[in-house]
Formats: structure tokens, sequence, C-alpha cells
């Protein structure tokens, strides 16, 4: 697995010289052979893309950018450049290095009319308005939304505010108006995603996340927990989990599995959740007579999606 990338991107440059962000239309994998190569030899319409907002006061400039990915972001462009390769489909979650990419990239207003200096927005607001011009805030974040820059193929997203650039998405993913997924995170095949998956997790084929489902990510608490959900999975409405799941198991609704979470098991031992962790076909549910956490056997049964709803 090369551990290089590059690509042309045109970034927005605030006169301040903070660049707000770097699109890339094609993000590469492998050594940067074509640094001496201007844009224009790339495609002949790309130098059109270059402008001057003097309202909002940023530049659309081309930049060319490379990334060890083996090692953390040095700059905007190079950020940008790991997040579009993370959603373009060409490397997969946890699987770049993204150390300290909160303190790269610049905090930005996003909006109908481009990225904005969050500093300067009330009088870009005012400007805009005294040129006739109506804008549309979305968000006040340091990551965009992901089909603002990158649009996978064979996906169905119901809201896209609800997945940032840097999310892996595999085709066959239907993200429901509530569901939710961050940057170095994914599926790795059809699922329906109706909760939350947080940064640093990964989702197997088949597996269903509920909805309001939450899963514990790397930024949360010490960070050093990485959850992997296995194939034909399912996460129940409003469960949750801190541990990671093997193949074919089931969460109950409800149920919020922490890593320390003691769980009885089907001989009367009681162990921690986290001795349970990747392991295959469990079910985890709470005793509704004794209040017990309890992890059942579910061998030979999977759960399965609705092909109908995935087929996008």
């Amino acid at each position: 697995m090369t551990n290089e990338a590059f690509g042309w991107g045109l970034a927005s440059i605030h006169d301040s010289g903070v660049h707000l962000d770097t699109w890339f239309p094609k993000p590469t994998l492998g050594a940067p052979g074509t640094a001496g190569i201007s844009p224009a030899e790339v495609a002949e319409d790309w130098a059109a893309a270059e402008s001057y907002d003097a309202i909002r006061k940023v530049s659309a400039k081309w930049v060319f950018a490379t990334a060890d990915l083996d090692s953390p972001p040095t700059s905007t462009p190079d950020a940008y450049l790991r997040l579009h390769l993370l959603s373009g489909r060409q490397r997969e979650p946890r699987s770049i290095n993204l150390d300290g990419i909160f303190s790269i990239l610049p905090n930005v207003v996003w909006t109908s009319v481009g990225p904005c200096l969050p500093s300067e927005f009330a009088q870009t607001r005012l400007a805009l308005r005294l040129a006739g011009q109506q804008v549309t805030v979305f968000a006040v974040d340091k990551f965009p939304r992901m089909v603002d820059y990158v649009m996978p193929t064979g996906v169905r997203i119901a809201d896209a505010d609800r997945v940032r650039l840097g999310a892996y998405l595999a085709q066959g993913t239907t993200v429901m108006h509530e569901g939710f997924i961050n940057f170095n995170a994914g599926t790795l095949g059809e699922s329906m995603v109706e909760g939350r998956i947080s940064s640093g997790v990964i989702v197997g084929a088949g597996t269903d996340i509920g909805g309001g489902a939450s899963t514990m990510g790397t930024l949360s608490g010490g960070g050093k927990e990485k959850v992997t959900i296995g194939r034909n999975c399912l996460l129940g409405a409003e469960s949750g989990i801190g541990i990671s799941l093997g193949d074919n198991c089931i969460v109950e609704s409800g149920l919020y599995l922490t890593a320390g979470t003691k769980v009885t098991l089907p001989d009367g031992s009681v162990v921690k959740a986290r001795e349970l962790s990747g392991q295959d076909d469990w079910l985890y549910l709470r005793n509704s007579t004794n209040g017990r956490v309890e992890a059942r056997p579910r061998a030979s049964r999977t759960v399965g999606l609705n092909s109908a709803l995935h087929v996008n």
C-alpha cells in the first residue's frame, strides 16, 4: 500500500493568508511525479476556475499538494487531500495518519456563496446584502459537508449536513435523516445508517445502525479504543457501544454497552464487555426481570437488510 499522495487542488485563500478549504478534483495515490505540471496541462478548462471574490476577500487558486500518509498533515491542502482520499474510497478509514488535523484546519463559515472567514463574517454578510445577494449559512465548523466536495456512487444520503468530508461510504450505503457519519469513519459495504458512526468507527457490510444508536469513536474519552462493527450486525434503536462487535451480533434497543459493562454469560459467569470485544454471534440485552446485562449466543442466525432500500 502506497504511503504517498498528490494532486492539484483549488484552494480558497482569504486575503489574510488563511487557507479556508481546498477541493481536489483528481486526488491521486502514489509518488508526486507531476509537480512541474500546471493545472491547465492536467485539464484545459481548469485554469478558468481561478477567481477573486472581492466581497468575501477570497481568492480561488490552484495549489499543488503532496502528502506522506504515514505522517501527520502539515497544511490545510495536505489535510484536505487526505479527506478527499477517504471520501473518494481510495483509502479506508484508519489507514491514513490524521493526527493533529484539528489544529491544521481553520474554523470556517460554510455558506451558499462559499467559505468565509468567521472573524469578518458580519461585515461579509452586510456587504452581500447591500450587493443584493442572499446568503445562507450551513455551518460554522472545521469540516465541510462531504457532498460539496466528493459524491461517491451508489449511496443515498437523506440530509447532506449529516455526513462530513472524510467519511467513507461504500456502495449501497443508505444514510437516513438522523444518521451521521464523521470523518475517518464509515461503512465497508451495503449498510443502513440511522444512528451515529463516530470518528474512527468502521462498519461492516450488511449492518444496520438503528435510529438514535451511537458508537464511541476515537475522539471520545481517551480515544484509544478503535471500534469496529462486523458484518450483518444490528444496533437497536437508542443503543450504543464502546467495544467492537464481531459478525452477526445484536445489541438490544436502549442498551449502551461500554468496555466496563458487566455482562453475564450463559454459564452464569460475569465478565467485562471488553473481554467479548470483536467476538461473533452474540445477542446483548438487559434482562427485564433482574436488570442484568446478558450475552446470549446466536450462531447461524443473521441480520438481513431490506435489499430494495440499498439499490442506490
